[in-house]
């Protein structure tokens, strides 16, 4: 029997200073080369990988751990054991390292991270490419000032709305801005809207009953605030007595339409609300239906929501609150209609255009059962859409989402298109104004570019959550000019 220090000679050949170096890692990532393992073939550098080295950083993968590591460099039949003192500072070594490596590549993965989350903004309209620096400066802002050139000439009676240009856009659950109904004015909505609570026998104004306080009424936020402003837009001075003039002191004529949506019950909240209008009756600024004719005033109050359309209709002589018609009962037949074997319907399974395509193949459309809702309370003894007329309706409005559906692509399909000119001609033929609520607000471009398609189709006001971008913003092209 071989001895064993003269089995196959190994022992006597090993060179023990081999040993000594493996066993030695003041740096771990220099002890180990990637040579080292020849059964394991070249790692797949990473993006992290290529970082560091693209900074000068040596980084290197490794197959075990530390002993492991040493170990497969020893001849075979040889055991070898590092001792744990060595292998826990090899440990903390390799630790230190990669601390080092991450406070280094932190701030540029930061920086990547954001940049390319602007790509990805700018991609789908969210911002622009690039600042958009204001080149506007304010003209002698000190013109008309105590002490100043033109002093005592800036102020005039119906100076309150000055430099305001009246434009079709809805402010949207306007009692959200920061200052209701001015915020709209200041930027020229010529239609507001107040969400209106009926509680003892007290009409409160907020989105839901979370958001309701005692002092947040119908007549804290919207009545006093326009009977004041429009006793400031008609003053009785040395040269005239004004009257009929509205909000808007560039345009006297516009009418400011304030929408109040009902949420709760109808009937027993039309009546609180028509009481509370009195304030505005008594000086004749609200436009009104007198048996015969419409009598066009400052302002001009439709009912939404819950308003019964029974109750809008019993007053017959002097009518000033007026419907909110449905528009989706409303589409007519265009002149030149989409073949059935237009390859456009190819993919109409594939699509959700909403509600509104399975009505779209009849020219009169008759009204579903009550309930509540726009455009639905009071109307059990309707029997044509043709009863809705500028005599008792003003706006004819319905969900963008629900009747037309998603707009896929990122933009509007023919079938889409064909929905709503139908909408829009049966509104117009009726004498309303269309109206569609619940467009898409996001990505910009798509905002854009349904905006457009409305507008251009012939909706008479934009329905708007941002305001600056429907009265400043050039939204009827894309976001970016080298994009049109």
């Amino acid at each position: 029997m071989d001895s064993p220090t003269g089995k196959s000679g190994r022992l006597e050949n090993f060179n023990i200073d081999h040993v000594n170096a493996l066993s030695s890692c003041s740096h771990p990532a220099e002890s180990l080369e990637d040579g080292d393992f020849p059964d394991v073939g070249p790692a797949r550098q990473t993006v992290l990988h290529r970082l560091l080295t693209a900074l000068g950083m040596n980084f290197r993968r490794r197959r075990g751990g530390y002993e492991a590591a040493a170990m497969d460099d020893l001849p075979a039949g040889v055991l070898n054991k590092r001792p744990p003192r060595e292998v826990r500072r090899c440990r903390k070594s390799h630790i230190m390292a990669c601390l080092k490596r991450a406070m280094v590549a932190s701030p540029i993965l930061v920086l990547l991270f954001f940049g390319a989350l602007h790509i990805l903004q700018v991609l789908i309209g969210r911002t622009w490419l690039f600042w958009d620096v204001d080149a506007y400066e304010e003209f002698m802002p000190d013109w008309g000032k105590s002490g100043h050139s033109g002093e005592g000439l800036k102020d005039y009676p119906t100076d309150a709305t000055r430099d305001v240009l009246p434009i079709p856009c809805h402010s949207h659950n306007d009692y959200w801005r920061r200052i209701p109904m001015f915020d709209a004015i200041h930027w020229g909505c010529t239609s507001i809207e107040a969400d209106v609570w009926n509680f003892d026998e007290e009409l409160y104004v907020g989105h839901n009953l979370a958001s309701l306080t005692r002092n947040r009424t119908l007549k804290s936020l919207y009545i006093n605030p326009l009977v004041e402003l429009l006793d400031h837009m008609n003053p009785h001075t040395d040269f005239t007595d004004v009257e009929g003039h509205g909000v808007f002191d560039a345009d006297p004529q516009q009418t400011l339409v304030l929408l109040i949506d009902f949420k709760t019950n109808g009937h027993s909240t039309f009546p609180l609300v028509s009481k509370q209008l009195e304030a505005l009756r008594e000086k004749d600024y609200l436009t009104f239906w007198d048996g015969t004719e419409i009598q066009q005033r400052a302002v001009t109050v439709v009912g939404t929501g819950n308003t019964p359309f029974d109750l809008v209709l019993n007053r017959t002589t002097h009518r000033d609150i007026f419907f909110d018609a449905p528009l989706d009962r409303m589409w007519e037949r265009p002149r030149d209609p989409i073949p059935a074997d237009d390859p456009v319907h190819n993919r109409d399974g594939d699509l959700d255009y909403g509600d509104a395509m399975a009505l779209s193949n009849r020219t009169t459309l008759s009204l579903s059962p009550p309930s509540s809702g726009q455009g639905r309370v009071g109307t059990e003894h309707v029997q044509s859409v043709d009863d809705f007329s500028p005599d008792n309706s003003y706006y004819a409005s319905t969900s963008f989402t629900r009747t037309i559906g998603f707009v896929w692509r990122g933009h509007l399909s023919p079938r889409q298109m064909d929905l709503i000119r139908g909408q829009i001609r049966g509104a117009k033929r009726r004498g309303l104004k269309a109206r569609y609520w619940d467009t898409p607000a996001w990505p910009i471009a798509l905002r854009n570019h349904v905006w457009h398609a409305l507008m251009k189709e012939g909706a008479d006001v934009l329905n708007v959550d941002d305001l600056r971008a429907a009265a400043v913003d050039n939204w009827k092209l894309r976001v970016h000019d080298w994009f049109h």
